[in-house]
């Protein structure tokens, strides 16, 4: 999928699920099946009052940039799954004071645990780290890192 399609899938996602990831308004970079990368800017809705990123903002892009991949494998999977995140922990380093570029480097992760969600009916757990940087300030240094736990169920049907 290019960028083009993936940023009008998460645009379109995100306005219909969870109205927050629009009014953010994160951005493709990049993905793929070994990493994500996305954008979020530094503007009125993001700032926090010292002009840095509002911690909300950077956990919404860190939330997403593992999130996003989930959803596209889980719609191509075409099982019924459902996600959500366990738990989160961040560590922030530095002030973001620009746009932030989110990276998950573990998506082949993300594509093993739906794939072994599609023939088990046991709930998935996997802790996968993410970290954020500042481009136009460092394109290495990380002012925020991320640990999160992605957990999927495949639905079952009842039996009656």
């Amino acid at each position: 999928m290019g960028k083009f399609k993936e940023n009008l899938f998460l645009t379109l996602y995100a306005w219909t699920k969870i109205p927050l990831i629009g009014f953010v308004g994160p951005k493709v970079i990049e993905a793929n099946d070994q990493r994500t990368v996305l954008k979020v800017p530094l503007n009125f809705r993001t700032k926090n009052h010292l002009g840095a990123m509002y911690f909300g903002a950077l956990a919404v892009g860190s939330e997403l940039c593992i999130a996003m991949l989930a959803v596209k494998k889980i719609q191509e999977s075409g099982e019924r799954i459902d996600f959500l995140f366990k738990d989160y922990k961040a560590n922030f380093l530095k002030r973001a004071e620009g746009d932030v570029h989110f990276i998950c480097e573990q998506a082949s992760v993300v594509v093993e645990q739906i794939q072994a969600a599609k023939t088990s009916e046991e709930r998935i757990n996997r802790t996968m780290t993410a970290y954020a940087i500042v481009p136009s300030i460092s394109e290495t240094e990380r002012v925020a890192e991320f640990e999160l736990t992605l957990s999927v169920k495949r639905r079952v049907k009842k039996k009656s």
